[in-house]
C-alpha cells in the first residue's frame, strides 16, 4: 500500500464555502443539473458546481509536486482519470514538454473546453469502465476529485484499472473524520456517491487491489 500525501489540500483550504446556503438552495435540483457535467456544472452559477472553472495557473504547484514526488521526466507517460478540463495535465506538459499525457472524462463540455493544444490527448471515457490502455503503460496514473462520484461497485473496476495501467498511482477523494465534516460534506457535495471515512477508503483500496498513494480533502 502506498502513503498518504498532500498535493491538493493547500488549494482546497483556500476556498470559503457556505454549507447551509448550498443545502437550502433547491439542492435536489442543483444536484440533478450538476450530474449532467455540462456547461452549468463547469461554468454556470456556483450552485451547480464550480461556478466558472477557468484556467488561472493554480494547478502549476500541484504539477510541480507530482513531478518531484514521482520523478517524472520528459520521457514519462502520465494519465489523468477524470481529467475534466485537464488543467493539471496542461501544467505537466508545460513543465515537461516531452512527456506523453492522456486524460479521460465523461464530460463532453469539460473535454471540449480543455486547452486547445492538449485536446487531442483527451478521450471521452467513464472511469467506471475498463481503461483502453495496456498494462503498466503509464509511469503515473492520477485521479483528483473523481472516484467519490462512483458507486462502490464501480470503484472496484476504477481502482483495479488505475493499478493495472500505472507503475505509480495517486488518487484524491473527499472524506470526513467526524460528524461535523460529514454534515458539511453532505451539504456541499453535488455529485458524490461514496461518503466514507479515511479508514474506510483505505480498506477499500486494499480490498480492490490499489497500492498507490492517496489524499483526502475535508470540509471543515
Amino acid at each position: 500500500m502506498g502513503k498518504m500525501v498532500e498535493f491538493i489540500t493547500k488549494l482546497h483550504k483556500k476556498t470559503q464555502r457556505d454549507y447551509i446556503g448550498r443545502m437550502t438552495d433547491d439542492k435536489i435540483h442543483c444536484m440533478d443539473v450538476a450530474k449532467l457535467y455540462g456547461a452549468d456544472y463547469w461554468d454556470g452559477d456556483r450552485r451547480y458546481g464550480y461556478g466558472g472553472y477557468r484556467y488561472d495557473g493554480r494547478w502549476k504547484c500541484v504539477a510541480e509536486d507530482l513531478i518531484a514526488a514521482y520523478g517524472l521526466t520528459n520521457d514519462s507517460k502520465i494519465l489523468d482519470v477524470g481529467c475534466g478540463k485537464a488543467f493539471i495535465l496542461y501544467e505537466l506538459k508545460q513543465l515537461l514538454p516531452g512527456c506523453r499525457i492522456a486524460g479521460i472524462d465523461i464530460s463532453d463540455y469539460g473535454l471540449a473546453n480543455a486547452k486547445e493544444d492538449i485536446r487531442d490527448c483527451l478521450i471521452k471515457h467513464n472511469a467506471a469502465d475498463p481503461l483502453p490502455f495496456g498494462d503498466k503503460e503509464f509511469d503515473l496514473v492520477f485521479s483528483v476529485t473523481t472516484l467519490h462520484n462512483l458507486k462502490i461497485y464501480d470503484l472496484k473496476t476504477a481502482l483495479s484499472e488505475i493499478e493495472r495501467v500505472g507503475r505509480h498511482g495517486y488518487v484524491m477523494v473527499e472524506a470526513y473524520r467526524n460528524s461535523a465534516e460529514l454534515f458539511n460534506l453532505e451539504c456541499w457535495a453535488l455529485t458524490c456517491e461514496s461518503f466514507f471515512r479515511p479508514d474506510e477508503w483505505i480498506w477499500l483500496y486494499k480490498e480492490f487491489g490499489y497500492t498507490g498513494d492517496y489524499e483526502f480533502i475535508y470540509f471543515e
